[in-house]
């Protein structure tokens, strides 16, 4: 689960940076195209001032200028004193000068500029006023107007301000001869520029309010964005966490089913996830690594589904084909977790947690801190279990003795500061007194039939009275009486009447006694002879007539012994078969 709730975020986050930086982007661009808009609304301003004043003064050349009364703002142009009229007396003795295009339009900008801060200038590297020397900027424009033939624009400062510069070509005309006839020009010739230097403050100011408004309605979009991603996680938060709870449940059954396929392992998952848990905290794991052993827990015998019920669900010892095939149960654990990218993280865990400390472990032989310290919590639980639990073969240890047994194998099969910590963790803990291999339900004597059923009369074996007797199992149910019945001659009816019909005899006998002794546990012994235990003494002896009559005519006699087991002291099947 943490590794698909770190995907979770992690995708979060990278979505947050791609909505981020796109905005980011998406801002830069639009301060951009911006400035360039308003770049473009200056040069159309640039455009338009020109081309008015080009239109007012080819109106005035195709006059030949205009004459205007002489005053302070309309003094008579020196530099044209060698046109013929330039001054001349009207009626009235008003005196008028010759005002040229290029004076007319000087006068204009000066205005121009004073009004609006557009700056404008006629140049020319050909001077008739010197006023009109063109500065460095204008050189360089006129020289590539010479070559180009075309307007020249470029953004530059003047006296730190920013501004937007705009030269238009002048060409000589007809018209034009009049005043610049002297000066060697032919109609045709680059005369000089119109200059138009446009302020770009004001711009600049229009664009920053424009921006600012833009700024705000971005950073609400940016945080709408954020909100909207927000919510997208969380709802893709709950979904996989209902995803990996319905994954997780399945899972959990598949392994109760495993496990209830026989009465030991029953709740032997969840005791090794309890004791893992102890130990871990006692180590001091913090919550995330306690949660991921836990899960690790839970699942560790899930490779027990390939393993044959022949094997898996045989209650006594196994021999070292069936331990050899068993072991594989760590390999598939790991091969069907690593496949899910929820159980990654745990799927070495499960992998590892037969491996001992000493690398006489299976499956792979890993040794000491080759294997994951979690890993090797999980081998002490599972053992702790293991020995606190009764088994056919052996059995279980109270819990004093089995953190002895602990203590013992530190440092050989376990982590000795694993073992230190579960001696502290383990040591109040309850173990439930009726985890039994004995079947309890009618589906695992069933089941418990495949091991411990005679199939020719349906009682039990000889292996099941064996596991009967054990001190645990007998105080468990309590039996304190066995009867013997053993048979005589019987080899002479299967000779005289046939296998088979010795078989159903001996069915019949079988539950014949069920019958007479009101008992479950009767069990087949050395081929015609019969134990029964029970709780309470009954007259076998009164009601034996019932056999009797079965065995009438067929050649075959029975004797009968009681035992009293518990003043004999009967405790396991040897002494048994001593008294019989």
């Amino acid at each position: 689960m943490k590794v698909s709730f770190a995907l979770v975020y992690r995708l979060f986050y990278r979505v947050v940076f791609i909505w981020t930086l796109f905005m980011i982007l998406a801002g830069m661009g639009s301060v951009y195209s911006t400035y360039r808009y308003s770049e473009k609304l200056a040069t159309n301003e640039a455009v338009v001032s020109i081309k008015k004043d080009n239109a007012f003064r080819l109106w005035t050349a195709s006059h030949g200028g205009v004459y205007v009364p002489i005053t302070k703002k309309t003094l008579p142009n020196p530099y044209l004193a060698h046109v013929l009229n330039r001054d001349v007396n009207t009626t009235g003795s008003q005196s008028l000068t010759l005002m040229n295009p290029a004076y007319i339009r000087s006068q204009m900008m000066r205005d121009y500029a004073k009004l609006y801060g557009v700056q404008g200038h006629i140049t020319s590297k050909k001077l008739l006023n010197p006023k009109n020397a063109p500065d460095e900027w204008e050189d360089r424009a006129l020289e590539k107007m010479e070559v180009s033939r075309k307007p020249v624009i470029e953004r530059t400062e003047i006296k730190g301000e920013e501004y937007l510069r705009y030269i238009s070509p002048l060409f000589i005309e007809a018209a034009c001869l009049k005043c610049h006839g002297h000066q060697n020009y032919e109609v045709g010739d680059l005369r000089g520029g119109v200059s138009v230097a446009i302020p770009m403050q004001e711009y600049f100011d229009d664009v920053f309010e424009h921006m600012t408004h833009q700024s705000i309605i971005a950073f609400i979009i940016w945080l709408l964005g954020l909100a909207s991603i927000y919510y997208i996680r969380e709802k893709a938060k709950v979904e996989l966490k209902n995803k990996i709870t319905n994954y997780e449940q399945n899972l959990f059954s598949l392994v109760d089913i495993i496990e209830n396929r026989d009465s030991y392992t029953a709740g032997h998952t969840q005791r090794v996830a309890s004791y893992s848990v102890l130990i871990a905290k006692e180590m001091g794991f913090n919550q995330e690594k306690v949660d991921e052993l836990y899960r690790a827990c839970m699942l560790h015998d899930i490779g027990k589904i390939s393993t044959p019920d022949s094997i898996l669900l045989k209650p006594g010892r196994l021999t070292k084909i069936e331990y050899k095939i068993i072991q594989e149960h760590a390999r598939v654990g790991y091969e069907l977790l690593n496949k899910v990218d929820i159980y990654k993280d745990i799927a070495d865990l499960v992998y590892c947690h037969h491996e001992s400390y000493d690398g006489s472990g299976y499956p792979r032989g890993l040794k000491g801190e080759q294997i994951p310290i979690l890993s090797q919590v999980m081998t002490v639980a599972d053992s702790f279990d293991a020995m606190t639990t009764n088994r056919v073969y052996k059995s279980k240890k109270s819990i004093k003795e089995a953190l002895v047994e602990l203590e013992h194998c530190a440092g050989k099969q376990f982590n000795a500061d694993v073992v230190k910590a579960s001696a502290i963790a383990l040591k109040d803990v309850k173990i439930l007194k009726n985890i039994t291999q004995r079947p309890k339900t009618e589906l695992e004597k069933e089941r418990f039939a495949y091991f411990y059923k005679d199939q020719v009369t349906e009682s039990y074996n000889r292996n099941y009275l064996e596991f009967i007797l054990s001190n645990e199992q007998n105080e468990e149910l309590g039996l304190s009486y066995a009867y013997s019945i053993d048979l005589f001659n019987f080899s002479q009816y299967n000779k005289n009447f046939s296998w088979v019909e010795g078989d159903a005899l001996l069915h019949k006998i079988a539950k014949t006694l069920e019958k007479i002794s009101g008992s479950e546990f009767v069990f087949r012994m050395y081929g015609d002879d019969f134990i029964i235990l029970t709780k309470e003494e009954f007259p076998l002896a009164d009601r034996a007539y019932k056999i009797d009559e079965i065995l009438e005519g067929s050649m075959v006699s029975f004797t009968h012994k009681c035992i009293d087991l518990d003043d004999l002291g009967v405790r396991d099947l040897k002494r048994l078969e001593e008294l019989i």
